[in-house]
């Protein structure tokens, strides 16, 4: 019987490193491209397959490119640089490169939220990838910009933009997993307990945001979207890690089982079409990984909410896998992981952005987003089929300090 068990389990590793080879050659094929396609060095995910226009043409030079996409694009590669891929992690240094050159070769950019997610992917790069110390310098300002946001005036937080005043999970979750792993745990265990006080709604999910109105009233906008609880998964669980804090603790176990109850079909992650709503169940899915392999302790307590959270990435990457594309023998992914994928066929309106959000293509598995997602699930069901954790240092209760590590 333990042979059988251990037969099974190295089975199963090699079908999910495998499937994590196929998402990664399909990215590569079919989004993967130097900057303008030509510059050397350089790498960024064209935002629609098949691409707008023809090559060389303005329509293909001047498409959408989309910061955020391009972050999870360099996470996603550092997820398969970690899962043994010798290529991925030239590429995550080579999409940052590419990202930092389209930005007009700056860091920053308006958005609260894209500047979190790449800080993400820098803070994970220098920690996993060989040769990353030029990420230094970016990931400090962009550590020092999200942790400069904060907005006491408004009852704390930070926007979603520079421009404006709404508040959302989308930015602080993010910014505040940078801001733990980058030593300044009191302003995340600040920012999770923010997060709790004004978001939960009734069903035990995570609402969006809220936006402060002229007269300083706030109006609420309460749509759960999944990678809202993702990111609020991801940082109670680095609050936890760094205090042992049983309020954070408590919050996951009630997170998992409100995502579990609320936002599966048959414990598969619900989907949010194309544009921007491509990426969101991913995102939850690599949070969700998380729990399941990086939640500390050894009672069975512990062990079950990991269990509860690696079974829906398991089943959601089961079920997408079950219902791809393929194209040329590798994969495309749907937004939806319980239904078949739609191989699209370039006709219709691409991906654009609209009013500090990016629309789905007319069939959304032409979006890069959508398939970033669907890459990012693969590599987040291996992560848990390995047992393979993000973090391997052991962490001591938190020093309340500004400092940043270097």
């Amino acid at each position: 019987m333990a042979q059988d068990v251990e037969s099974r389990d190295v089975e199963n590793a090699a079908e999910a490193t495998a499937r994590v080879a196929a998402a990664l050659a399909a990215l590569r094929a079919r989004h993967l491209r130097p900057v303008a396609y030509v510059l050397p060095g350089t790498r960024i995910g064209v935002s629609s397959w098949p691409p707008a226009g023809r090559l060389g043409s303005k329509a293909r030079l001047t498409a959408s490119w989309n910061y955020w996409w391009q972050a999870h694009l360099a996470d996603v590669l550092v997820d398969a640089a970690v899962l043994g891929d010798r290529r991925a992690g030239r590429e995550a240094r080579a999409v940052v490169r590419g990202l930092r050159i389209r930005n007009i070769g700056r860091w920053r950019n308006a958005y609260y939220d894209d500047m979190a997610w790449l800080a993400i992917a820098l803070e994970r790069a220098r920690r996993h990838l060989p040769r990353a110390r030029g990420l230094r310098g970016g990931l400090r300002t962009l550590t020092d910009t999200l942790y400069d946001a904060w907005d006491p005036a408004h009852g704390g937080g930070i926007p979603w933009r520079t421009t404006d005043l709404f508040f959302n999970v989308p930015a602080n979750g993010p910014a505040g997993i940078v801001l733990a792993r980058r030593d300044h745990a009191a302003r995340a265990v600040a920012t999770a307990d923010w997060i709790h006080e004004h978001f939960v709604l009734d069903n035990g999910l995570i609402a969006d945001g809220f936006w402060v109105e002229p007269d300083g009233s706030r109006r609420a906008v309460d749509t759960p979207f999944t990678y809202c609880q993702g990111v609020t998964l991801g940082l109670e669980l680095e609050c936890y890690r760094r205090t042992g804090e049983p309020r954070h603790l408590d919050r996951l176990d009630r997170l998992v089982a409100a995502v579990t109850r609320e936002q599966t079909r048959d414990g598969v992650l619900i989907g949010h079409g194309g544009g921007d709503g491509g990426l969101f169940s991913g995102i939850a899915a690599r949070y969700l990984a998380l729990v399941a392999t990086d939640l500390p302790g050894t009672s069975p307590a512990a062990a079950d909410l990991r269990a509860r959270a690696g079974a829906v990435v398991l089943a959601s990457a089961e079920a997408a896998w079950r219902h791809r594309a393929e194209v040329d023998g590798r994969p495309l992914f749907g937004p939806d992981w319980s239904v078949p994928a739609v191989v699209p066929d370039g006709v219709g309106a691409g991906a654009a952005f609209i009013a500090g959000a990016v629309r789905s293509s007319s069939t959304p598995e032409r979006d890069l987003s959508v398939q970033i997602s669907g890459a990012m699930l693969m590599t987040a069901a291996a992560s848990v089929t390995l047992r393979s954790p993000e973090h391997t240092e052991t962490v001591t209760p938190i020093s309340h300090s500004r400092s940043t590590s270097a």
